[in-house]
């Protein structure tokens, strides 16, 4: 009703031993969408997940682009990015805020990313949820290795 949409982890009814980090994933990672200023064009906000010291998961709203390349991988960035119409970019527009540039990207100031996607592209916006929530907690838990895609 408000024109925003969710991507939710949603768990089901039984569910085997697994690692607390990764069974604590239920509802914490929700992920928003909402239009963006161009007409047609929505957004998901690129926050990636780190497990806590208590094995919770949380997520990191703040980076540079170097620490978000290097959180999410430059290669997995680029390859959300290589989508036609997909870009990432400041999720807010400052005046003061660096460029978004995966061929150069900047360490000196911290913002918020955002990817930005046609609204009829119902595959970017679970492949970046997967990427940026998902995938960093099966990694922290060790079901995936850091070379796994």
């Amino acid at each position: 009703m408000n024109g925003e949409r969710d991507l939710v982890l949603h768990k089901p009814t039984v569910v085997p031993e697994m690692p607390a980090a990764l069974s604590n994933l239920h509802n914490r990672l929700r992920s928003g969408i909402c239009a963006s200023a161009r007409h047609g064009e929505l957004r998901i906000m690129v926050f990636p997940t780190y497990v806590d010291t208590h094995g919770r998961p949380r997520i990191k709203k703040s980076l540079t682009t170097v620490d978000l390349a290097n959180a999410v991988g430059l290669h997995h960035l680029r390859e959300l990015t290589a989508r036609e119409s997909v870009r990432l970019e400041a999720a807010f527009d400052p005046p003061d805020l660096p460029p978004v540039d995966l061929d150069n990207p900047q360490h000196e100031k911290r913002l918020q990313h955002a990817l930005f996607f046609p609204a009829a592209d119902q595959e970017t916006p679970v492949v970046a949820f997967v990427r940026f929530r998902i995938v960093p907690v099966l990694r922290h838990v060790g079901w995936l290795s850091p070379g796994d895609d």
